[in-house]
């Protein structure tokens, strides 16, 4: 594991690691010829990890935005302003050129490979393109319409077209599914692939669970699409176990630690606590989650900050100890999420074996083990009245969504994903300023002056550039 994130840190110092570089998607990037595809598929693979772990203010308040954590001085953030530190631009040119494009570079190195056997170049190929459409999800469901076919071609194309995120979406779909199709468990994939060691198996499981995601943020809006995806995903097979989670493992020592360790530790800061939003449903529930996600005051109790409010460090409860741990994984998509978006599915209507009661219990009992949450306590939670599917309070899809975002605490995307997606649990008003939660990131402000046509348009088709905008998929 050491040697393949030390390849990370040699392909850094080899290409640069300015914000200067990475101003802009369209500056033609230069990278040496001599950068192996392994090194590449490497430095896409930590900096997506890092980017989506991070709870960095300037490059990720996914955490804020579904209200798991908040601030004590610096409240900027927790009341939904992302342009004081330009916090959208970095989001999307991390995203776009720490990842997406060091993508698409190994993608054509192994393409141009002659030493490599067919079977060996279709695993390698499916890796890639599993994380290209994890990432181009994340980048449509953050903004919207967002350039996708014109992108990542550098100086070929400084003004790249942005595209409508159902077409962007329809082809994500068809891109996940051609990617497992290439996939031959039999062979292994990259060598040093630092997430699976090239288990092509997990890699096909991480593809369907993908699939099951991107069709299940569908549902509501292109039932034959999401049936589509979810058939596929369904024959492909999903992550089964926390085992198979697509997670990223960490060491101990700089700059190798989880994100949050810097963010929390190395910083030296004491910016974060955990938001009333999350601590009062989880002391309304009794769940033994708590001890893990928190860390209670000297009377035994937990209490939250107040949600964009500042709060004192002393005060309240603080984050839990995982949350400051060097080695603690950084993961994208884990066996809660995969149990709770087969609840949803089964919700529906769609054919995914079981009963939406059993996935529902699954995806509890899942998280409940990845935080090392004793089994007769996570069992005697889900007995309880306020928890078992029979008798909690709300409807089918308000039960899901509940235990669905506690479950994804340290994952503030997924969690944002599912409050907007179910509408559910309720999220409180930031304290100062008083906004509702975001449903969309507003686009970069280089944009309007960079790709300032494409823009436009883009703003036009959307209705506006601003952050109540809801997305596509988000219409209940």
């Amino acid at each position: 594991m050491k040697k393949y994130i030390l390849a990370a840190g040699l392909l850094f110092s080899m290409i640069g690691c300015s914000d200067d570089y990475y101003d802009s998607i369209n500056v033609d990037q230069t990278n040496p010829s001599t950068v192996p595809a392994s090194f590449l598929v490497t430095h896409a693979t930590t900096s997506l990890f890092h980017q989506m772990g991070s709870t960095n203010v300037n490059l990720n308040v996914f955490r804020m935005f579904a209200q798991y954590f908040t601030t004590t001085t610096y409240t900027q953030e927790p009341n939904y302003d992302l342009n004081t530190r330009n916090i959208p631009g970095q989001h999307w040119n991390r995203l776009y050129t720490r990842v997406l494009f060091s993508l698409q570079d190994a993608k054509q190195k192994v393409q141009d490979d002659t030493t490599l056997l067919p079977a060996e170049k279709n695993n390698q190929l499916a890796m890639i393109e599993i994380m290209e459409v994890y990432t181009w999800q994340v980048l449509v469901d953050t903004f919207g319409n967002i350039p996708y076919s014109e992108a990542l071609q550098g100086l070929d194309n400084q003004f790249p077209a942005y595209e409508k995120a159902p077409v962007i979406y329809e082809d994500l779909v068809a891109r996940a599914q051609h990617a497992i199709s290439l996939i031959d468990t039999n062979v292994d994939g990259l060598s040093e692939d630092i997430i699976f060691g090239g288990n092509m198996s997990l890699w096909k499981k991480t593809g369907g669970s993908l699939l099951l995601r991107l069709g299940v943020q569908l549902s509501d809006v292109n039932q034959s699409l999401a049936s589509s995806a979810i058939n596929s995903a369904m024959q492909a097979g999903v992550i089964s176990s926390n085992s198979e989670n697509f997670q990223m493992n960490h060491l101990s020592s700089t700059p190798y630690t989880n994100p949050l360790y810097e963010d929390l530790v190395l910083s030296g800061r004491t910016d974060f606590l955990p938001a009333n939003t999350v601590v009062d449903y989880m002391n309304d529930l009794n769940d033994p989650r708590r001890a893990f996600y928190f860390d209670d005051l000297e009377t035994g109790t937990y209490s939250g900050g107040i949600y964009g409010a500042p709060n004192s460090y002393l005060t309240y409860s603080h984050l839990g100890t995982l949350l400051y741990t060097a080695t603690t994984p950084s993961c994208l998509i884990d066996y809660a999420e995969v149990e709770f978006l087969l609840a949803e599915a089964a919700e529906k209507g769609y054919n995914v074996g079981g009963s939406v009661e059993s996935h529902y219990n699954a995806g509890i009992k899942a998280s409940m083990e990845y935080w090392g949450v004793d089994t007769a306590d996570a069992d005697a939670y889900l007995a309880s009245s306020d928890v078992a599917f029979s008798t909690a309070q709300g409807n089918a899809k308000q039960k899901i969504a509940k235990q669905f975002w506690l479950a994804m605490y340290n994952r503030g995307f997924e969690g944002w994903n599912v409050w907007r997606r179910l509408d559910a649990p309720t999220l409180n008003v930031a304290a100062q300023s008083g906004s509702p939660v975001p449903t969309r990131y507003t686009y970069p402000e280089s944009e309007s002056s960079i790709n300032s046509e494409a823009y436009n348009q883009a703003v036009s088709d959307m209705g506006g550039d601003t952050q109540t905008i809801k997305l596509f998929w988000d219409v209940n």
